[in-house]
């Protein structure tokens, strides 16, 4: 079983390595296109290097205008394979990259006002702890428990 989920791991891992870089998803997309339209070109003996590339264009964005199309089952699998791959894979992750630019957080705080609430937290910590400790009050004396309301 274990060796079952290993290709799916890496196929996933794969994923995310091309969808954290808008360059490496453009590169993949031209390099598939590039290796489908030459595809194309040696299944289908009649197409020309420019036919098997616009074939490639077009079947991949889905458009699909019929104006070329294989003929050979090599051809047609491919063509299969090609849509299915721009329609599963690569058009989500381009989607997925512009969404994620586009919900970003502008009021999530930066790493400089983290560690300076967290140099403030300390400090706060410090003087309560030296007022406790002025006023005699221990850890234990303070502390109210989590499910039992605070006295007013």
């Amino acid at each position: 079983m274990r060796l079952l989920l290993l290709p799916a791991r890496w196929a996933y891992r794969g994923l995310i390595w091309l969808a954290n870089s808008p360059r490496k998803l453009m590169l993949s997309y031209a390099l598939l296109i590039a290796t489908c339209s030459v595809l194309y070109h040696f299944f289908e003996k009649d197409a020309s290097y420019g036919d098997a590339l616009w074939w490639a264009v077009v079947t991949a964005s889905t458009v699909g205008y019929g104006d070329i199309s294989p003929e050979t089952w090599q051809g047609r699998l491919m063509a299969a394979m090609l849509i299915s791959i721009m329609v599963l894979i690569v058009v989500p992750l381009i989607t997925a990259h512009f969404a994620s630019k586009l919900i970003v957080n502008h009021d999530a705080f930066q790493h400089e006002e983290q560690e300076e609430l967290k140099q403030n937290l300390r400090h706060v910590r410090g003087l309560l702890e030296e007022l406790a400790a002025r006023e005699g009050i221990t850890a234990a004396d303070s502390a109210v428990p989590p499910s039992a309301p605070a006295d007013r």
